[in-house]
């Protein structure tokens, strides 16, 4: 059955409508950033960069390292961007754009987000470098889709009750990360992680500048829930909306957390850029 023009929206010249992407630009391995200045900050490392598009927020560019190919594009912040770069992804590889229609053999992609996070746990050192095992949306993203066989339900229902989770809020969903994806990146350099995505930097996350908090202590029940040993061990805005609609759509993703901010500890990274840069390069030797 055809996809209509309202539901798949392609530009001008056939490419994909917000990520200006058209299905030969993009490589079957991706990094995703969310800043899009963080992009030329990767491809610097590429041997050789073909394809440079952007628009809006999101900045591709499509290169090789060591003879492999990849992909570094930029998400802009919170699921909200990510519902928008996983379906166009997807849509460039499993979607026929000329005939409109879904494609029987599908192409997994892998999906390595790079990004920065704070820690709730004291003992999470600034600098470090955090692999999310698990992430739990506080967002809404993937209630959207038929996602229940995806969720971890006994995390949530252990959570919701921790925290005495409000029901006029989003109901928590736990998703997991790609093992096999993983796997290649897991070393003496990289700790596992619980994440916590949210929809917002102050408010949800516990920052209060002039505005009053509905809950002052909901950084503190997220750092003290424990679900079999498994704590919750950061905070960021991505994570969960990406393992959500990766495994959805049948592609293999992982989240690489540089962790720039101790929030119990009210600490900060004296050389954030130089973190960030250290995880970049341990990431594409990981790729490459």
């Amino acid at each position: 059955m055809k996809i209509g023009s309202s539901e798949l929206i392609l530009n001008a010249d056939h490419s994909v409508y917000h990520l200006n992407l058209l299905p030969q630009d993009l490589a079957n391995t991706i990094i995703t950033v969310g800043d899009p200045d963080r992009v030329k900050h990767v491809s610097r490392y590429f041997d050789k960069i073909d394809i440079k598009k952007g628009k809006r927020e999101f900045l591709t560019h499509t290169g090789w390292l060591n003879n492999k190919r990849i992909s570094v594009i930029s998400t802009g912040i919170g699921t909200d961007n990510i519902d928008i770069v996983l379906n166009e992804l997807d849509a460039l590889v499993n979607i026929n754009f000329d005939t409109r229609t879904i494609k029987k053999v599908k192409t997994q992609l892998d999906i390595i987000r790079i990004g920065t996070s704070g820690a709730i746990q004291p003992d999470i050192p600034i600098d470090s470098f955090l692999l999310s095992e698990y992430a739990i949306g506080l967002d809404s993203l993937v209630h959207f889709y038929d996602s229940a066989h995806i969720q971890h339900q006994e995390i949530q229902q252990a959570f919701i009750k921790h925290t005495n989770w409000l029901k006029d809020k989003s109901s928590p969903y736990v998703v997991e990360y790609d093992k096999t994806l993983a796997a290649h990146f897991i070393s003496d350099k990289i700790q596992l992680g619980f994440t916590a995505t949210n929809v917002g930097f102050y408010g949800p996350q516990g920052r209060s500048l002039r505005l009053k908090l509905e809950d002052e202590n909901m950084n503190a029940k997220l750092a003290s829930f424990n679900y079999n040993n498994k704590r919750i061990t950061n905070l960021e805005m991505e994570t969960s909306g990406i393992y959500g609609l990766a495994k959805l759509l049948g592609h293999r993703a992982i989240s690489l957390n540089c962790i720039l901010a101790n929030r119990p500890n009210v600490q900060f990274s004296s050389r954030p850029d130089l973190a960030i840069d250290e995880l970049i390069q341990y990431a594409l030797g990981k790729i490459a």
